[in-house]
């Protein structure tokens, strides 16, 4: 479906809806780009998040370098004619004949190993060897997810050195994904700090035994705008930066009103003498995503905003069936509950903003000076 032109009040939609109010979207990605600079890397900003041709333009404009979560991310980005991109997931044998399809479209596809298993497998599995794949070794700086330990030379070495025939060794990537956990400003830069020592740690036992690194590539949002110093890194990635959501201004990243990405929602049944309303927009619109629940503050499925996006005090989306979604004051809470009644809309912020745009299938890109959609922007998705 195209990218269409449209000129609808906002609150002529039907509901639910997902609102991206552009002007906020793009001072998000300046901000991150002025960072960027500041550090001297380049940055290869991760798609996932978005998922949108128009909005991936506004992210890595010129058809610049990406990183991709999954193929068909990386299969619509060659289609546009994006011709460097890292798949940023560990790669199993069974995906490498379409990653080698995107090779000779002219695709610079780039993959990922933590284990010298895979490496294995792809090297035994009769692939052509005529264009080796750039291959990262992924790193585990901070205990988050997978990756190699950065000190673990005895297994940097066998997966180096089992990288060969359909793969050959590219360089080196981690992700900070423990900096979701900080608490505070001074966390979050040395979880930075953390990630670019590692790293560092792991190319230079590399190195040391001969092994060529072109690529150091590391990244989170929180990392990345907290970080000091990136001496010795490549590129650095980050997603969520775009649209920022309710985990992110938990951390201390961003502000509620730094949030480009709200669902809006109708109230279908008012229940003041129980405290709470019901919307038409469930987890179905919103995601299943508790991600704030181990914040110091809980937002619930989403925080409340009036139509024009300033949050009512305390209003939190409290419960989440498939398509209603029950609001109310958070516990605790001596805040007025708020005077709206059967067919008002309000705008829900996400808590996750990947999950929650997965959920539905194209963007209202909002004018919020009009107060009107302007555009309409598809999203894709699939693996």
């Amino acid at each position: 479906m195209p990218a269409q032109s449209a000129a609808t009040p906002i609150t002529q939609l039907d509901t639910p809806a997902l609102l991206l109010d552009r002007a906020t979207m793009d001072r998000n990605i300046v901000r991150m780009r002025d960072k960027i600079a500041s550090l001297g890397v380049a940055l290869r900003p991760h798609v996932k998040t978005v998922k949108c041709l128009e909005a991936i333009e506004r992210i890595a404009p010129g058809r610049g370098a990406v990183t991709v979560s999954t193929l068909r991310e990386a299969e619509e980005l060659a289609a546009a004619g994006y011709r460097d991109i890292l798949y940023a997931v560990g790669i199993t044998p069974q995906k490498i004949p379409r990653v080698q399809a995107l090779r000779r479209r002219g695709v610079d596809l780039k993959v990922i190993v933590d284990n010298h298993e895979v490496a294995a497998a792809v090297c035994a599995g009769g692939f052509d060897t005529s264009d080796p794949i750039p291959t990262l070794i992924e790193i585990d700086t901070d205990g988050h997810r997978a990756g190699v330990r950065p000190d673990d030379a005895a297994l940097l070495g066998a997966i180096a050195g089992g990288i060969g025939g359909a793969l050959r060794l590219g360089g080196l990537l981690t992700h900070a994904g423990g900096s979701y956990e900080c608490r505070s400003i001074e966390a979050l830069k040395a979880s930075a700090a953390q990630e670019r020592d590692g790293i560092a740690r792991a190319a230079a036992i590399l190195r040391e035994t001969g092994h060529r690194l072109d690529i150091i590539s590391i990244g989170s949002t929180p990392s990345v705008l907290f970080s000091e110093n990136m001496t010795g890194v490549t590129e650095a990635r980050a997603g969520v930066f775009a649209f920022f959501d309710l985990v992110m201004a938990g951390i201390g990243v961003c502000t509620p009103q730094d949030i480009a990405l709200s669902v809006l929602a109708t109230v279908i049944s008012a229940q003041a003498d129980r405290g709470r309303l019901i919307v038409d927009a469930g987890w179905m619109a919103m995601s299943r995503d508790r991600g704030t629940a181990r914040q110091p503050i809980d937002q619930g499925y989403g925080m409340v905003c009036d139509l024009h996006g300033t949050p009512y005090p305390d209003l939190i989306m409290i419960d989440a069936n498939q398509e209603h979604g029950v609001l109310g004051l958070r516990p605790g809470s001596a805040a007025a509950f708020p005077d709206l009644h059967v067919g008002d809309q309000v705008r829900i912020l996400p808590n996750h903003a990947c999950a929650t745009a997965s959920q539905h299938d194209a963007y209202q890109v909002t004018d919020e000076a009009r107060g009107a959609i302007m555009h309409i922007w598809p999203r894709f998705g699939g693996w």
